[in-house]
C-alpha cells in the first residue's frame, strides 16, 4: 500500500488546496453547502494530478533510474509493475470524470484541459525551457478556475495573477535545485542545460519583486479593503515577504535538493508564516464584520 501511495504522491496533493481559494477569499468559506462541493472538486484535482504523476513517472522511467532520489520511485525501482500502475491510472481518471461532471459541465471542461495538457507536459512540453513552467503554472490557475466554476464565486483578477506568478517562482526554483544537480554531473531533465544559474536567479529575482510589488497593490486596492471591510490588509504583507525570501535563502543560500511541495511540508519556518497569514487573513474576512 505505501508504494502506491508513493506513485500516487499523495504529499503532493497540498498544491489542490488552491481549489479552496475562490471560497477563502469570498469569505464564504463557513458555508457547508459550498464547501463540501469544494471537497469534491478537491478530489477531483488529486485523482487528475495522480493520474497524471503515473504518467509522468512512465515516460521518464530511465531518466529517473539515474537521479539519486527519483530512482526509488515504484515505477523506476521496480516495485510496482507498468500493468499494475495502468490500471490505477485508469481508475483514477474515470472517478475523477465521473465526479468532476457530477458537480458541473465547466468544472469537467477545466479537469478534461489540466489532463490534458499535462499529458502533454509529460511526453513533450516539460523539455521546452520557459513553457515548461508555464505549463505548471497553468495548472495551478486551473485549480483556482475550478473552485470558483465549483462554487459560482466569480475569483478576483488579483487571486488569479498572483497564483500564476506564485507557480512561475516555485516551478522556476525547482529547476535551480535540477540545475545544481545537472553540474554534479546528473542530468535530470532534458531541457536543463536550456537554463543557467545566472538567468534563474536573475528571474527568480524579477520573480519575487513582482509578487511583492502585485500583492502590495492588492492590499491597497480600495475594492480589496471594503470587501475586507478594513485598511489592514497592508500588514499581510509582512508574511508575504518573509515567506518569499525564507524561500530564496533555501534555495540560493543553502541549495536545498527538496521540491517546493517537500519544503511547505518540512519547514518550519515556512509553515509559521503561512499559518499566520491564513490567520490573519481570516481574521480579517470572517471576524471583522
Amino acid at each position: 500500500m505505501r508504494s502506491y501511495l508513493k506513485l500516487i504522491r499523495v504529499e503532493q496533493y497540498i498544491k489542490n488546496t488552491f481549489v479552496f481559494a475562490p471560497l477563502f477569499f469570498s469569505g464564504e468559506f463557513t458555508n457547508v453547502y459550498l464547501l463540501l462541493k469544494t471537497i469534491i472538486c478537491f478530489i477531483c484535482f488529486c485523482f487528475a494530478s495522480s493520474s497524471i504523476y503515473i504518467i509522468n513517472d512512465y515516460f521518464d522511467i530511465n531518466e529517473d533510474k539515474q537521479h539519486p532520489l527519483k530512482s526509488k520511485r515504484p515505477l523506476a525501482s521496480g516495485i510496482i509493475s507498468i500493468r499494475n500502475a495502468f490500471l490505477l491510472l485508469i481508475v483514477l481518471l474515470s472517478s475523477t470524470l465521473v465526479m468532476a461532471f457530477n458537480i458541473n459541465l465547466n468544472v469537467l471542461t477545466i479537469i478534461a484541459i489540466y489532463i490534458f495538457l499535462n499529458i502533454l507536459y509529460s511526453i513533450k512540453l516539460k523539455h521546452i525551457p520557459i513553457l515548461d513552467i508555464n505549463i505548471i503554472a497553468i495548472g495551478f490557475v486551473l485549480r483556482i478556475l475550478a473552485g470558483a466554476f465549483t462554487t459560482s464565486i466569480e475569483p478576483s483578477i488579483w487571486i488569479i495573477i498572483e497564483t500564476y506568478l506564485l507557480a512561475l517562482f516555485l516551478g522556476l526554483a525547482k529547476r535551480r535545485t535540477d540545475f545544481i544537480m545537472f553540474t554534479d554531473g546528473l542530468k535530470v531533465r532534458k531541457n536543463i542545460d536550456g537554463y543557467n544559474l545566472q538567468f534563474i536567479d536573475i528571474t527568480l529575482a524579477i520573480l519575487s519583486a513582482t509578487i511583492i510589488i502585485c500583492y502590495i497593490f492588492y492590499c491597497i486596492s480600495p475594492e480589496i479593503q471594503e470587501h475586507y471591510n478594513s485598511n489592514l490588509l497592508f500588514i499581510s504583507v509582512i508574511f508575504v515577504f518573509n515567506g518569499l525570501t525564507r524561500y530564496l535563502k533555501l534555495a540560493i543560500v543553502d541549495k536545498t535538493t527538496f521540491s517546493p511541495t517537500t519544503i511547505v511540508l518540512k519547514d518550519n519556518f515556512i509553515q509559521i508564516i503561512i499559518i499566520c497569514w491564513v490567520i490573519f487573513l481570516s481574521s480579517l474576512l470572517y471576524f471583522n464584520k
